[in-house]
């Protein structure tokens, strides 16, 4: 019993104990999940103060920007997700990352629409977008969480 006692506090002393570690990364992970929420708000606010410039310069132009600013804000969601699967389950998820990634990369591809782009471009995105759906696919079929 004593020994057990000496070995936590020589740990602490070590900066190996895990309870010190786990506080250390849940607070960061904190800091970036109110960060993420800050940076939400200022994309909600600066959806909603673009949309009277709608009205003057007309639609077409100011619709690219609504449309990036909201796949923004959802992947910013979605990043969320990701660190509050962390604290959570004190790990990732792949499918959580592979969210983000497919949800970043729709917007690429909207984003394409407004500009001059290739044939190449659009097929690049569209086989990634594939490609990243198929792995979704794979690591929900073989999760560990399924298979027990």
């Amino acid at each position: 019993m004593i020994r057990q006692d000496i070995e936590k506090r020589k740990n602490v002393f070590l900066l190996t104990d895990s309870d010190w570690h786990a506080r250390t990364i849940q607070f960061i992970v904190g800091v970036l999940m109110l960060a993420l929420y800050v940076w939400i708000a200022a994309g909600v606010l600066s959806l909603l103060l673009n949309l009277p410039e709608i009205l003057k310069n007309g639609w077409a132009q100011i619709a690219e920007h609504i449309i990036v600013d909201i796949v923004l804000i959802l992947a910013m969601l979605e990043l969320i997700r990701i660190l509050q699967s962390y604290l959570s389950l004190g790990r990732v998820k792949v499918t959580f990352i592979l969210d983000v990634a497919l949800v970043v990369l729709i917007g690429e591809l909207i984003g394409l629409w407004y500009k001059e782009y290739t044939f190449v471009e659009v097929g690049l995105h569209i086989a990634v977008i594939t490609m990243l759906t198929l792995l979704r696919i794979v690591s929900i079929r073989f999760s560990p969480n399924t298979i027990d």
